[in-house]
């Protein structure tokens, strides 16, 4: 019994020694064949048993078997002739290449792999996403112009793939072939000759794509073209393309980038619409395409390892028909999950406005707790500041000023510092420093107005305020605040004018009379309140205004009476005729004339107003009053006096010429007379005087001026445009008689003599001293 089981313990190893051995030969043998694809069910594959050596009865009693890798099966072994079959009919086009398979055999166990490569046949033709292609070409469009067609489909491939377009016969375009950077090939149809529309509105052309098999499929499609009508402008994309980045697992409705064509025609032929052209089918579900905006959405999951680039094609096509297309590029990144830290470490609050350039004002550093690029950084400052980043080391950076600052234009900045990684899809944070200018007094005040001009009436009150003066200063705090004073100039008196020194008022110091001073001119100084003090000054200028009737003043009163009762009575009064419309205006109801406005002196001085009254009768009835009115600087008696006795005007001047010529008869005609009564009366006086005064010296009797002497001439004085036409004598000058000369009744006449000449007397007076008493 021992020997038996050592026996099955020996023939146990020998048994295991050659299963080993078996499955170490079965890693060392591959069987390899090629099957066409579409090959009928049980289609001849292999004969194994040739293959391996052995023979049919070997292959059963060893019990050989095949098993497919996967869980299909796909190869079936006939243990009587060796032959490998096919099940089923395997189509190279539903990814299926190479089918990997196993031959176990048992007693002993061995193993052999083999495989079988699918090869490609041509079964395919190229197919068109559509078999008729509508292109609208404007008639416009200049030879040479490319209009890119959709693309065939082919499933076989290699040489049994795709290899040409060709196009049919016509004189209008031409076919350009070309291949992009994944191998494919496209079309594109040039214009050869100019269309026109009005010989031929539309063209058909007969597209076909062939492949490279034996012997060649082809495919075919109808590409009509539809000939516009003139549209003068394309659209235009702003970038022939497009390059953007999007991070994998990006959400749904996200934007990608916004593509965006301009045409600047007008009404349909200005709207632009976008859709995808030459985009392959997996990328059109990725990414949606707003038609009417031109945004690129993402629409479903973007997978940086199923594919790291989509390439689209966007076409944009106005209402005319026209068409231009750009490339979208897009990127798909890897994650990068850490953005950069910023690290204040110090930091100057408030900086003066006069630091010099170059000043520090901030000391931070940037950390990013990623690798590679993804954790190199850089640093910007965001917007236009007159501030800079420095480098320094070990990622730390200064803040520094880089330009003069000015506290008056910005008072603050906020400074917004941005930290980026250089990773594929950059990451970014943001740290924000307030920064105070503090003030230095480098403006002085600025007055609102070089010249300010005051108007004040006359016969004002002592200290009336009439206005004020105002300066202003950039500065802030005490270097800000403003202090007035006038200007005293030398060997001038004291002005009539005072200023407040806090807020600028300017007041009036004593009454002020227009007639003696109309206008005068003062200098006022604003100084700030810093150290040193700036200041600027003004001409203030103050001018004198008599007084005048203001707006609202009482005129006159114009009162009319109906002897109609109820409606018919009812008055309303207007101003129908007005030498100066806009300065008078009459009460509705009440008849008030009133003043409109101010009275100045550039106002006409006499005025003349035609009041219109009227009822409210059917018809109405109506009737005017004409006033009169005088503008003067005051009321006296004797202008009162004349303005009552001022003759109504007269329109025509008859009346004023025929008074003149009477009032010059009258006047005539009375000197006359006067002259004559005179002439008489001295005649008689001198005829008088002759017979009773004593002789006179030759000298005197010889004297030529007339019957008497010259002493005796009387000198006629009249006042031109006197009323009473009176007229006064001098008295005349008589000789002085010499001592011891006979006087008789002349002693009453020394008297006369004795009179001051020049002085006035009355001429009936002096005629009876000359004839004495009778």
């Amino acid at each position: 019994a021992r020997s038996r089981g050592a026996f099955r313990g020996t023939e146990r190893q020998v048994v295991l020694f050659v299963l080993c051995v078996c499955v170490c030969q079965s890693g060392a043998e591959t069987l390899r064949y090629s099957l066409a694809e579409e090959m009928e069910r049980d289609s001849f594959v292999a004969n194994i048993a040739k293959d391996l050596g052995v023979s049919p009865s070997q292959l059963a009693s060893r019990k050989a078997r095949v098993v497919s890798e996967g869980n299909e099966q796909y190869f079936r072994l006939n243990l009587n002739t060796g032959v490998l079959t096919v099940k089923e009919t395997l189509d190279r086009e539903s990814d299926i290449c190479t089918l990997f398979f196993k031959i176990f055999f048992e007693n002993p166990v061995q193993l052999i792999r083999g495989e079988v490569e699918v090869r490609d046949v041509n079964d395919n033709s190229p197919v068109f996403p559509e078999k008729e292609m509508v292109l609208e070409i404007l008639e416009t469009a200049s030879p040479g112009s490319r209009f890119p067609l959709e693309t065939a489909q082919d499933r076989d491939v290699g040489s049994n793939g795709l290899q040409n377009y060709s196009l049919g016969s016509n004189p209008h375009f031409s076919l350009a072939l070309g291949t992009g950077k994944d191998g494919a090939k496209y079309a594109e149809l040039v214009l050869q000759r100019q269309l026109d529309r009005e010989q031929q509105r539309e063209v058909n052309l007969l597209l076909s794509a062939t492949d490279g098999g034996s012997p060649p499929r082809s495919g075919t499609a109808q590409v009509r073209i539809v000939v516009l009508d003139a549209n003068d402008n394309i659209p235009v994309f702003s970038r022939e393309v497009y390059e953007v980045r999007v991070a994998e697992n990006s959400p749904p409705e996200q934007l990608v980038v916004r593509v965006a064509a301009a045409d600047p025609d007008e009404g349909s032929y200005g709207r632009v619409r976008y859709a995808f052209t030459q985009t392959s089918e997996r990328s059109r579900q990725l990414f949606e395409l707003n038609a009417a905006t031109g945004e690129i959405r993402v629409s479903g999951n973007l997978d940086f390892e199923e594919t790291k680039k989509h390439k689209l094609v966007v076409r944009a096509t106005d209402g005319g028909g026209l068409s231009a297309h750009c490339k979208v590029h897009v990127e798909v990144l890897d994650v990068n999950d850490n953005a950069p830290e910023i690290v204040l470490t110090s930091l100057t609050a408030s900086i003066p406005e006069d630091a010099p350039p170059r000043t520090v004002v901030a000391l931070f550093s940037v950390r990013d707790r990623d690798s590679g690029d993804n954790g190199r950084t850089e640093c910007a400052i965001d917007g236009d500041l007159p501030f800079s980043l420095t480098p320094t080391f070990d990622n730390y950076y200064e803040l520094r000023t880089n330009a003069a600052l000015d506290r008056e234009r910005t008072a603050e900045y906020n400074i917004t510092i941005t930290a980026m990684d250089w990773g594929r899809s950059r990451l970014s944070s943001r740290e924000r420093i307030f920064v105070q200018i503090s003030d230095v007094n480098d403006n002085p005040p600025e007055f609102t107005q070089d010249v300010y001009t005051i108007s004040v009436k006359e016969n004002n009150t002592p200290m009336l305020r009439i206005g004020k003066v105002n300066a202003t200063d950039a500065d802030a705090g005490k270097n800000s605040r403003v202090s007035y004073a006038l200007v005293r100039e030398k060997g001038k008196e004291q002005t009539d004018v005072s200023i407040n020194s806090e807020n600028g008022d300017v007041y009036i110091l004593r009454p002020l009379d227009y007639e003696e001073v109309r206008a005068f001119e003062v200098t006022v100084r604003a100084a700030d309140g810093g150290s040193p003090a700036l200041s600027a000054e003004a001409l203030l200028r103050v001018l004198l205004a008599p007084r005048s009737a203001e707006p609202g003043a009482l005129v006159a009163k114009v009162v009319a009476v109906d002897a109609d009762a109820g409606q018919n009575a009812w008055l309303s009064y207007e101003l129908a005729k007005a030498t100066e419309p806009g300065l008078f205006r009459v009460g509705l109801h009440s008849g008030e004339v009133r003043t409109a406005r101010a009275v100045t002196e550039r106002d006409a001085p006499r005025h003349r107003l035609v009041v219109l009254v009227r009822d409210r009768g059917q018809p109405p009835r109506s009737a005017t009053a004409t006033l009169a009115i005088a503008l003067v600087d005051g009321f006296s008696e004797a202008h009162l006096r004349v303005s009552e006795e001022a003759p109504a005007a007269d329109p025509d001047g008859r009346l004023t010429l025929y008074l003149i010529i009477c009032l010059a008869c009258v006047s005539v005609l009375f000197l006359a007379t006067a002259a004559a009564a005179v002439f008489v009366k001295v005649r008689r006086a001198r005829q008088s005087m002759a017979g009773s005064l004593p002789t006179f010296p030759k000298s005197a009797a010889e004297s030529s001026a007339g019957s008497l002497p010259r002493s005796y001439v009387y000198d006629i004085c009249f006042s031109a445009g006197t009323v009473n036409s009176e007229f006064r004598f001098l008295r005349p000058l008589f000789p002085c008689f010499p001592a011891g000369l006979p006087h008789g009744p002349g002693d009453q006449r020394s008297s006369v003599c004795s009179a001051n000449l020049g002085e006035e007397v009355d001429w009936a007076a002096q005629v009876r001293d000359l004839r004495g008493p009778r």
